[in-house]
């Protein structure tokens, strides 16, 4: 059994199962892709990196008006795009776990939608998005599968747009449960 640390730039296409420190930084896409090492956990990534996203958020939170969060997160979504496809595509798999600047996007705009929020409505808030993006139902279901690569296709920005675009529409289901509870 070979225990062998996964290659810093495998071949585009070779698959990379479980990538480490080293594959992370060694290309400046890696780190942004990755969640800055949260996307690295060995159990549910998408989760951790989204309680990365509201530690960062609400550490930012102080700092940044409504308008720098607004830039902020459509740079995030443009740096993310290509961080995502490139990263992807160096990993060899059209959308792969250890990604997670998807759910750290994603749960940014929900939080910024919903504050000021108590920390309880905050981890409601936490809980709805880890469904609707684990889940997948209705919608998520159909974005997450929108922008599969084909076997034998390569991976490019539609596959990249993709990795994003399911974690918003679970984002705005999220957004919309908690609008029709707070109108209730």
């Amino acid at each position: 059994m070979n225990h062998a640390p996964p290659p810093l730039n495998p071949p585009v296409g070779t698959a990379v199962r479980r990538p480490g420190w080293r594959f992370m930084l060694s290309h400046p896409a890696r780190p942004i892709a990755l969640g800055f090492g949260s996307g690295l956990a060995p159990w549910a990534p998408g989760t951790v990196g989204t309680l990365w996203a509201w530690a960062a958020y609400l550490l930012l939170r102080p700092e940044l008006g409504d308008a720098e969060w607004a830039l902020v997160m459509l740079a995030s979504f443009f740096v993310g795009w290509w961080a995502c496809t490139a990263t992807a595509r160096h990993m060899g798999t059209a959308d792969p776990g250890a990604i997670v600047w998807d759910e750290v996007l994603a749960f940014w705009l929900v939080l910024w939608l919903v504050m000021p929020a108590g920390f309880w409505a905050q981890a409601w808030a936490f809980v709805l998005f880890r469904f609707f993006d684990a889940a997948k139902p209705g919608p998520v279901a159909w974005a997450d599968k929108l922008f599969k690569t084909r076997r034998c296709q390569p991976i490019g920005w539609a596959q990249g747009f993709g990795i994003l675009f399911d974690d918003l529409v679970a984002a705005l289901c999220t957004l919309l449960v908690i609008a029709l509870w707070r109108w209730w």
